[in-house]
């Protein structure tokens, strides 16, 4: 019986490290290959955060122990609720501050920073 446990695990722990790092490497290509600041941010938030947290996940798993897997949780939730929010403020300082979006965007739904004039 306890075999069967452990090949559960096993192939359980495998499947959360493959899936974890094909995250990871899409998130990669999405910075590599996407055009702007903006998609390149959406790839590494979204699919980032997926990747880094599966791949925790299974090491929580595999280490047979409550409290790591209950770390392992915590660090997922941390992952999940920060790296999005994070993403998105840098998105839009980076709007602020005048990264222009690629010309295959189709709408720009953020309003213009005014622009300041030179006189006091």
């Amino acid at each position: 019986m306890a075999t069967d446990l452990d090949m559960f695990t096993a192939i359980a722990v495998s499947v959360l490290l493959v899936l974890g790092s094909l995250f990871s490497v899409l998130a990669a290509l999405g910075l590599l290959r996407f055009p702007d600041l903006y998609t390149r941010m959406h790839a590494a938030s979204k699919a980032g955060t997926i990747g880094s947290g599966l791949l925790l996940l299974a090491a929580g798993i595999h280490a047979f122990d409550t409290a790591i897997l209950l770390r392992a949780l915590a660090g997922f939730a941390f992952f999940v609720l920060t790296a999005p929010i994070s993403a998105h403020l840098l998105a839009k300082a980076a709007h602020q501050a005048g990264y222009k979006l690629t010309n295959l965007s189709v709408t720009d739904q953020l309003p213009q920073p005014k622009q300041k004039s030179g006189n006091i």
